[in-house]
């Protein structure tokens, strides 16, 4: 099987690299490779990689992702969330691959307090989730082949995250605001990857498994949760903290120039119930790569 995989130094990215690797023979590429064009501001190019290559498999982790800064630049989210998609689903149509792609509850409006189906009505906040759906419905109107893979609170142990944004405020500072309100399921980039691997293995021999899942860990929180856990598990490993007093406070108090969904739920039962997998808790993962980080610091 020849895989090629798109945004291989994101969060995502590099966790599929070791996930997809055992599959065949695969082709990890990024904005900045010199052979291949991975830079989606260039959709022509992006398809002719595509077409060079002819893989069986395609897995597109790449995106514009900066929430706040799609506001500002619309016509350059879009290209990147959705033209780019558009032109890699036009030629995996016509080798009659796969692709795989991932997209985010952005797509829906936030409100509710129950988890989203894949089926329930869209209704994007933002630049950012529009562009993701038109990205969706693209690869789904052009190309039959697809698993589209709709995750949030995306973490990793590589690159910037929530938490380890708040061990380094909680080491600066004695006093910490936190939003309340919002409410989601931190999901490891790990995670998605060995379910992504998984995936392909069945929809490889199971074409009728092609749709839209939604992939995120199991049970849900709110950002002050999740910071909550974090200090517990610092302060149990003996990391040292200056912070004191953590505030619950709703989302209105940090106004930003993209909208927020409070309601982040996602509901992963066509996903477990499709490929047969149990998905673990959002504190497993979050404990597991906090320990890791906090064995690394200890070490040093």
């Amino acid at each position: 099987m020849n895989i090629l995989l798109f945004g291989k130094n994101g969060q995502v990215g590099w966790e599929l690299q070791r996930a997809l690797a055992p599959l065949g023979n695969l082709i990890a590429i990024d904005v900045d490779s010199a052979e291949y064009c991975g830079d989606f501001s260039d959709p022509e190019g992006v398809a002719g990689t595509v077409r060079r290559l002819r893989p069986d498999v395609i897995v597109n982790a790449a995106a514009h992702t900066a929430v706040d800064k799609a506001e500002s630049e619309h016509d350059f989210a879009h290209l990147l969330n959705a033209t780019s998609v558009e032109a890699i689903a036009h030629e995996a149509a016509t080798l009659n691959a796969w692709v795989v792609h991932y997209s985010t509850d952005y797509v829906f409006p936030g409100t509710g307090d129950r988890p989203w189906h894949e089926n329930d009505e869209t209704g994007p906040l933002n630049v950012y989730g529009e562009t993701k759906l038109a990205g969706e419905k693209a690869l789904q109107q052009l190309c039959p082949k697809h698993l589209i893979f709709r995750t949030s609170w995306v973490y990793a142990g590589k690159g910037n995250n929530f938490a380890k944004t708040m061990l380094r405020l909680a080491q600066e500072r004695t006093e910490l605001s936190v939003i309340n309100d919002q409410v989601g399921a931190p999901t490891g980039a790990e995670l998605l990857a060995d379910c992504t691997a998984h995936a392909i293995r069945v929809a490889i021999h199971q074409p009728e498994v092609a749709g839209i899942y939604h992939l995120v860990a199991s049970g849900s929180t709110t950002w002050y949760g999740y910071a909550k856990l974090i200090f517990a598990e610092a302060t149990k490993a003996g990391i040292p903290l200056a912070i004191k007093t953590l505030n619950a406070v709703d989302t209105h108090n940090y106004p930003t120039a993209a909208r927020r969904p409070l309601n982040s739920r996602l509901d992963t039962t066509k996903f477990q119930s499709t490929f047969n997998l149990v998905l673990p808790a959002w504190e497993k993962g979050v404990k597991r790569v906090l320990n890791e980080w906090f064995s690394a610091s200890t070490a040093k």
